[in-house]
């Protein structure tokens, strides 16, 4: 996808070691980058990555400039972040680890939950023109916080997996670095290489779904054949415990 690029103030540089095309924006422990960079995205301008510093979990959201339509950019925008986030943590996971994604939003770890992406976008756009920016966030637990964690058998975080210190910058730096490309093979050779690695990442009962041409999931055969729409399901992330903001407990 391709993005306009602006140099905008707030940035802390010595923070992260990231591509050329993204600058840093710290928050304070107490901040939300998804919110704050959704808020101000039209002044941190394409390529802003603003994040959380906490050593419990990596929050961190990216803002784009797409010159697509709203229909095709929130597509190429949210499977590439996806993508992305998913090929970071496998990277970095233990040998033999398994990262999935269940459809659309949550990252998986040896089957636990352990965070996801979203998407924003502005209140008022029309998908046949394009998005004045979009917003891609995520959110991955690195340290559980639970005391008790026998008993939430579904969630997990990167710890627990295996991940021998992986810290919450390098985490966001691998990110950066991972859509970085998946953009490029975007640009490059079309969506159909992000939505193949897309699917390939998903759980096995999922293995074998199609993405629609406006970003909606569809997977089965024949009267068996279901159709997830997108769009709603990006106005709630699963992942997301509502209470708490934070992954799923």
């Amino acid at each position: 996808m391709r993005t306009k690029q602006r140099s905008r103030t707030q940035e802390d540089a010595s923070v992260l070691t990231l591509p050329p095309v993204f600058r840093p924006v710290r928050l304070r422990e107490v901040g939300d980058a998804f919110t704050q960079a959704c808020a101000n995205a039209a002044d941190l301008g394409a390529g802003a990555l603003v994040f959380v510093g906490r050593f419990d979990l990596a929050e961190f959201a990216v803002v784009l400039e797409p010159e697509e339509p709203f229909a095709s950019a929130r597509r190429a925008a949210f499977y590439a972040g996806m993508v992305a986030l998913a090929d970071t943590l496998a990277a970095l996971a233990p040998p033999e680890k398994p990262v999935t994604i269940a459809w659309p939003d949550t990252i998986r770890v040896d089957g636990g939950i352990v965070g996801g992406g979203r998407l924003g976008w502005p209140k008022r756009v029309s998908d046949d023109k394009p998005p004045a920016w979009l917003v891609f966030g995520a959110m991955i637990r690195t340290v559980s916080m639970i005391s008790d964690a026998g008993l939430h058998p579904l969630v997990t975080a990167l710890e627990e997996e295996g991940f021998s210190e992986v810290s919450s910058e390098r985490l966001i730096e691998g990110f950066a670095r991972h859509l970085m490309v998946a953009m490029d093979r975007w640009q490059e050779s079309g969506f159909a290489p992000i939505a193949r690695d897309y699917v390939a990442r998903l759980e096995a009962a999922e293995a074998r779904g199609v993405i629609d041409a406006n970003g909606d999931f569809s997977s089965g055969s024949g009267q068996a054949r279901a159709r997830r729409a997108l769009l709603p399901a990006l106005l709630k992330p699963a992942w997301r415990d509502p209470a708490t903001g934070g992954p799923l407990t």
